[in-house]
């Protein structure tokens, strides 16, 4: 065969394992004479010793000739790649052989249509222009009349190789399956402190605001998928603190990096209080299954279903009464304590978790997510059918009278600019969609799902909570007593789910602040140990003094809700807009509008009672 004259001898060390190849990748292609070229049968062929570089035509120096200009041939799938680098090799100042870049067993599946030229366009671009930076510096006819080019040094070439590997170009999401993995991603804890946000806010003020925002976060969301469309061509793998430091400088950079930090971190310590509510009950269960002490919290009113509590008030409202109530409390009891000793035994079970170098293993649960909040919406539908309605919108003396505003409602506020949040990643999960013009749409999609979602949880449990509605705990699990079967598989399934999302979590946080700070994902096992006790400390001294993830997540929203939902997206878009010379003063107002109601929301968190 023609191209066996320029493949270099090479020993089985030298050669990339064929399983560790991406199984899709999108090339450009070089076209020449293709009735002199004959069959393609190396793609990707670098030959130093005559000084020609060519990618299509290798079977013939035609493949790249003086007639030949460089330009792209529609795009051509190629699977069952055997070798992306054989016979790696330096140059030739060090070694004896020639330098080959050589990739095998291609398969041409089919050519695109016009049509889809264009929508892949810019996956290709994508390609080729990392290529050209790894070290393809341009291309000229040489003196012999081919293509010619500077080679890839061992290094390069390798970087290259990595590149590929981890982005795996051309892999792209399912039709359709985008909006069901924002769905998915958003949805998190703030499911369980739903109904809590509509008892703050009033059902009717409640509903409104949950529109209001999931709308005013879609907004947002989609200025930042514009502004990358339009200013990441240079950065396709940036996100949005790419995207700050190109249009707002260097300081609006590390305020998004830091806001990100402030997320993680919100989210970690929602998780460790918790994980420690979910594990004290749970062995509470398992402790009273064995001992057989009753330690239920049981109805005065005859008319309350017996699993129902509320605990807010108790027992001022003499509305519930422990069994034995003024006996002194057991050693079991001093030892288990909800918020005394359960975070501190927590310790012994998260710190060898978030220790390990890589995250990975725990990735493999992300499924837990899914399933978790499928329980709940079950979970959810099934005790509000056994209650029934119970609401009354005009009787104030009523039991279960529901106002329709209350003042509190910038708790729910800022409680849904975290539970709508994703701007942080929107990029990278968007990126992986077939169909880059369908974003708005899928994105639309996503968003009505999950306020559909919270409304079904927040109204549905709100209107048939038996007893009065400020009875409602910020963990809606709270409301229901240990023995109940379905609240204590509840709680077991979503402690197990929180173990292997929390070091997920420390893992992001870790390697963002390193990244940020010194320049490395991993400078040292005790820099890592010690940023994990220190993040620990914080999550154990919220869950001994401030245990309520209603407020935790209601100031973690307004702050980040006001950088990142609020004023980035809106200062991204203006100065877009103003780079194109599309601004114009009613942009400007609306959106120094909405950075205006992000500044409120957090300004009202501080004026909120949450007991």
């Amino acid at each position: 065969m023609a191209h066996d004259r320029i493949l270099p001898e090479t020993r089985s060390h030298d050669a990339i394992p064929d399983h560790q190849v991406p199984a899709s990748v999108f090339v450009p292609y070089i076209p020449g004479n293709d009735q002199e070229a004959g069959k393609q049968s190396s793609l990707v062929t670098i030959a130093e010793d005559s000084g020609e570089f060519g990618l299509g035509h290798a079977a013939h120096p035609a493949g790249c000739g003086t007639r030949s200009r460089l330009q792209f041939r529609p795009f051509a799938l190629i699977t069952d790649v055997g070798s992306l680098l054989c016979g790696l090799k330096t140059s030739p100042l060090d070694f004896p052989k020639p330098a080959f870049l050589k990739v095998t067993s291609i398969v041409m599946i089919r050519m695109l249509l016009p049509a889809s030229v264009v929508a892949y366009s810019n996956a290709l671009i994508s390609c080729w222009t990392r290529l050209l930076k790894m070290g393809i510096s341009g291309f000229y006819p040489s003196r012999k009349g081919v293509c010619a080019t500077n080679l890839l040094s061992h290094s390069r070439v390798t970087a290259l190789y990595k590149i590929v590997q981890s982005r795996q170009l051309g892999t792209r999401s399912l039709v359709g399956a985008a909006p069901f993995s924002v769905w998915n991603t958003i949805m998190g804890s703030s499911l369980l402190v739903m109904p809590w946000g509509l008892e703050k806010a009033g059902l009717l003020t409640g509903m409104f605001l949950n529109v209001a925002m999931g709308g005013l976060c879609l907004y947002t969301t989609y200025r930042i998928l514009q502004v990358h469309q339009m200013h990441g061509a240079n950065n396709p793998d940036g996100e949005v603190a790419d995207l700050c430091k190109i249009l707002l400088g260097r300081s609006a950079e590390m305020v998004t990096k830091v806001i990100s930090l402030v997320v993680l971190l919100g989210a970690n310590i929602v998780y460790w209080v918790l994980m420690s509510n979910f594990l004290y009950y749970s062995v509470d269960y398992v402790h009273a299954q064995i001992t057989g002490v009753d330690l239920s919290i049981v109805p005065i009113n005859e008319t309350v279903p017996p699993s129902v509590l509320c605990l807010r008030h108790f027992p001022a409202d003499n509305t519930t009464q422990v069994l034995n109530d003024g006996l002194p409390n057991s050693t079991y009891e001093n030892l288990w304590n909800l918020h005394t000793t359960v975070p501190l035994f927590l310790v012994l079970i998260i710190v060898p978790l978030v220790n390990f170098k890589s995250a990975t293993f725990f990735t493999k649960f992300n499924s837990l997510g899914t399933l978790s909040a499928m329980y709940l919406l079950i979970f959810v539908f099934v005790k509000s059918a056994q209650w029934g309605i119970n609401i009354n919108f005009s009787d104030v003396t009523d039991i279960n009278y529901a106002p329709q505003f209350l003042p509190s409602f910038p708790a729910l506020s800022g409680m849904l600019a975290l539970s709508f949040f994703i701007h942080n990643i929107i990029i990278t999960i968007m990126r992986n969609n077939r169909h880059h013009k369908n974003n708005g749409r899928d994105l639309s999609i996503a968003y009505l799902l999950v306020t559909v979602t919270y409304a079904l949880v927040g109204t549905v449990f709100y209107i048939c909570f038996p007893l009065t509605k400020s009875c409602i705990e910020d963990n809606l699990l709270n409301n229901f007593q240990s023995w109940d079967p379905m609240t204590a598989v509840a709680r077991v399934f979503l402690f197990f789910q929180l173990v292997t999302v929390y070091p997920l979590l420390t893992y992001m946080l870790r390697v963002q602040m390193f990244t940020t700070l010194l320049r490395s994902t991993y400078p040292g096992f005790y820099h890592v140990l010690l940023l994990n006790t220190a993040i620990i400390i914080v999550c154990v001294m919220f869950a001994i003094f401030l245990p309520h993830i209603g407020t935790i997540i209601r100031f973690t929203g307004a702050l980040s809700g006001l950088v990142y939902v609020f004023t980035l997206p809106s200062l991204l878009h203006l100065a877009s807009q103003r780079k194109f010379g599309k601004q114009s003063w009613l942009s400007i107002l609306l959106h120094i509008a909405i950075i205006i109601i992000g500044g409120g929301n957090l300004l009202a968190q501080f004026f909120v009672q949450d007991l």
